[in-house]
């Protein structure tokens, strides 16, 4: 992959400080442990030491399509099968794994899919070591995001996991905003009260934003982007925006502004009011 074809376009209109204001108060109303269930990052977090916890949270942000309930359902599903995911997975056989799965359905998943995804941890991990040491192989700190990594990362798991996976792993280098991939990126890599992190070779100043329908709507109406649709130029164009406010961190903002539209207690209408709102 050339990496010159995957630089961040230059943000060229600066934040205005009342869209800053807002995005800052935001955060410190929103960025809280008791607002994240019900999210499959729920379901991630209860995994404390960190080579367990990739893996869940790859298969977890592999799942994450479609009602959040049923995201949920899933991923517990797949993780059931498990004490301890690393050693777990390591020493169980194929023939183990599709027998645990059998049954397994959701949405465009079934049990093939998902052993094939588990196999391809297996044995990236028996190789590497870790996911983690697999994605440092292709990260490089000189790039301007994580997308050549994600992209090396993902075609090592492809090719170990024998190409059965269907829609659980997308390479971002075909042009789509692998928006499941980057939320993985984002749990492994931050590291606060609500991304427990874990990757820590890896820099949050290169990640990229989860780019849906929820986090298009709020860049648009900060006018971070005149995209209608939630793709790679969209993500990177959105991540610029917030790279103009926080160089080192711009992701920083993806779990507060995003909540009230998903968290079903909240209301993006009445929780909070963008720049936009107020003439």
């Amino acid at each position: 992959m050339n990496p010159e074809r995957y630089k961040v376009p230059p943000f060229v209109n600066r934040c205005s400080e009342a869209a800053r204001h807002t995005i800052e108060a935001v955060y410190e109303k929103f960025h809280r442990p008791e607002f994240i269930d019900p999210d499959p990052l729920a379901v991630v977090r209860r995994y404390t030491d960190p080579a367990d916890r990739e893996i869940a949270g790859l298969v977890c942000s592999s799942l994450a399509l479609g009602r959040v309930t049923g995201i949920i359902r899933a991923c517990g599903r797949v993780l059931s099968i498990f004490d301890r995911p690393r050693s777990d997975l390591l020493r169980v056989s194929v023939a183990e794994l599709s027998d645990a799965l059998d049954g397994f359905v959701y949405r465009f998943f079934g049990r093939t899919e998902i052993v094939s995804l588990l196999l391809g941890i297996k044995r990236t991990i028996e190789e590497y070591g870790s996911l983690e040491a697999c994605f440092l192989e292709g990260y490089r700190p000189h790039d301007d995001t994580t997308l050549p990594a994600l992209s090396e990362f993902i075609r090592e798991l492809s090719r170990r996991a024998e190409g059965r996976y269907g829609m659980l792993l997308s390479d971002p280098a075909k042009g789509g905003a692998a928006k499941r991939l980057h939320l993985f990126l984002r749990w492994t890599v931050r590291c606060d009260t609500i991304d427990p992190g874990g990757w820590n070779g890896i820099s949050p100043a290169h990640l990229i934003y989860p780019m849906d329908t929820h986090m298009l709507r709020v860049a648009r109406l900060f006018g971070f982007t005149r995209k209608t649709t939630a793709d790679l130029s969209a993500a990177l164009e959105v991540t610029a925006a917030f790279r103009s406010i926080r160089p080192e961190d711009p992701v920083r903002y993806d779990f507060s502004l995003t909540r009230p539209g998903i968290h079903p207690a909240l209301s993006p209408s009445n929780e909070f009011r963008l720049p936009s709102d107020s003439a």
